[in-house]
C-alpha cells in the first residue's frame, strides 16, 4: 500500500509527457537518422524552416522549444552540409535568416511522409474522437504553461 503522501514520479504529468514525447522522437529519429543521416535537432530546425521559412536561429528556437546552443549547434552542422543557407535580413543587418536550400528542401520532403506515417500509426488505436480530444488537450496545456509563465525556448524532448 501506498503512503498518502509518496511522490509517485511515473505519475506526475511533466514527468510522464516528458517520457512520452522522448520515446516518440527517439522512434522517429531511429526511422529517418540512418536514411537521411539527421539527429533530432538537425531535423527540427529543417522541419521549423520547412513549415515558417525565413526564420532567425532565435525563432527557430523559440518554434521548437529548444535552447539556443542547441539550435546553434544544429544549425552550425546543416550549413556545412548545405542543408541551410543564411541571409542579412532586409530590415535589420544583425538579424540572419535561414532558409532551406534545394537539397534541404529535398530532404525535408523525404522525411515528411515518415512523420506523417509514424503519426497514424501511433494514433491507431485511437478513434478519431480520441486523437482530436488528445490534440484540444494539448493545446489546452500549452495555453495554460503559456499563461504560468513557461518559456517556449526551453530545452524540448530529444
Amino acid at each position: 500500500m501506498r503512503h498518502r503522501s509518496a511522490f509517485v514520479l511515473e505519475a506526475f504529468l511533466p514527468y510522464r509527457l516528458s517520457v512520452v514525447a522522448n520515446r516518440a522522437s527517439r522512434l522517429f529519429a531511429r526511422r529517418y537518422a540512418e536514411a537521411f543521416g539527421l539527429s533530432v535537432p538537425e531535423w527540427r530546425v529543417l522541419a521549423v524552416l520547412g513549415r515558417f521559412g525565413g526564420l532567425s536561429a532565435t525563432e527557430v528556437a523559440e518554434r521548437t522549444a529548444m535552447d539556443k546552443v542547441k539550435v546553434s549547434r544544429a544549425v552550425k552542422l546543416l550549413l556545412d552540409r548545405g542543408l541551410v543557407e543564411r541571409t542579412e535580413d532586409a530590415a535589420d543587418r544583425r538579424v540572419q535568416r535561414l532558409a532551406m536550400t534545394a537539397e534541404g528542401a529535398r530532404i525535408h520532403a523525404g522525411i515528411v511522409p515518415h512523420a506523417r506515417a509514424l503519426e497514424v500509426e501511433l494514433l491507431a488505436g485511437f478513434s478519431p474522437a480520441e486523437a482530436a480530444a488528445l490534440q484540444a488537450v494539448l493545446d489546452r496545456l500549452e495555453a495554460r504553461l503559456a499563461e504560468m509563465g513557461a518559456e517556449a525556448a526551453a530545452d524540448g524532448p530529444d
